[in-house]
């Protein structure tokens, strides 16, 4: 098997608990990382720090820790660890979320036999308290026809499940700063460039989240985030005008308009399954 890094950025609202279960997900996978890319996305908490300490001296060939004197962000976060990562393989991964055991095996054969993929992602099951009650599944297509023409509605990957190929990312300019659509707005860039994607059927990691976290899907900052990239696809003419009056209002209704018990229902009800 090829040699993977693992990416991950830590922001001091982290809790150590889940850090720790994120982390051990990763060390315990079935093909083992080369190494974790662990970003301090500006000062942590003391719990956190002792989290930290504490797996570095575990494992310190395998921990890097990459140290952002300021919060600069998750986009920005990445870039810098990115660029640090020492491998051409690179799987993301969420400090509050729980890998399956055998994601990274999965993904690694799967880009042994299609090396013509840049991104390969998986689905994703959530959870709140524990992953064995499961209160969604986020179900993303599979080729890269399908996610092509997916993306003009919807981000295709679920982001913590992605394994990317550095060399490329770094070529198309590489993670970039942009509110809740740092991930989407890489998509696009490579898209333009014609690299292939590519998901699995399988889910690969169970992914937290909050009680209200549906509910929370909207606000003025939110929404024109989520503009940003409609605008950027229009320019860019990954959608027709239509598509993009079409995204604009549904995006209006639920983000902006709707109350966000009303919206929290409509997020589970038609995107989750």
């Amino acid at each position: 098997m090829e040699k993977y890094s693992v990416l991950m950025s830590l922001y001091k609202k982290e809790r150590p608990e889940y850090l720790r279960l994120a982390l051990d997900s990763m060390i315990n996978q079935t093909v083992k990382p080369d190494e974790i890319v662990l970003v301090e996305d500006g000062p942590l908490t003391e719990e956190l720090y002792a989290v930290v300490k504490e797996y570095h001296e575990k494992y310190p060939e395998l921990l890097h820790i990459v140290i952002n004197k300021k919060n600069l962000g998750l986009g920005l976060a990445l870039n810098v660890g990115l660029n640090v990562c020492r491998n051409e393989l690179v799987a993301r991964m969420d400090t509050d979320d729980i890998s399956m055991p055998d994601r990274c095996e999965k993904q690694l054969r799967f880009l042994k036999r299609h090396q013509s993929i840049t991104i390969l992602g998986g689905q994703i099951e959530e959870f709140i308290t524990s992953p064995d009650e499961i209160v969604g599944k986020r179900v993303v297509p599979y080729t890269n026809r399908e996610l092509k023409e997916f993306m003009k509605k919807r981000c295709p990957f679920n982001h913590m499940t992605v394994m990317l190929k550095k060399s490329d990312i770094i070529e198309a300019g590489n993670y970039k700063d942009w509110f809740w659509n740092e991930d989407y707005y890489l998509w696009i860039r490579l898209a333009l460039k014609g690299y292939r994607f590519a998901n699995l059927p399988d889910t690969l990691v169970h992914t937290r989240v909050g009680s209200d976290m549906y509910q929370r899907r909207g606000g003025d900052k939110y929404f024109r985030s989520e503009m940003g990239i409609q605008r950027l696809m229009l320019e860019k003419k990954m959608i027709d005008f239509p598509t993009y009056l079409m995204n604009c209002g549904k995006r209006l209704i639920v983000e902006k308009l709707m109350p966000n018990k009303l919206r929290g229902w409509v997020f589970k009800k038609f995107a989750r399954e």
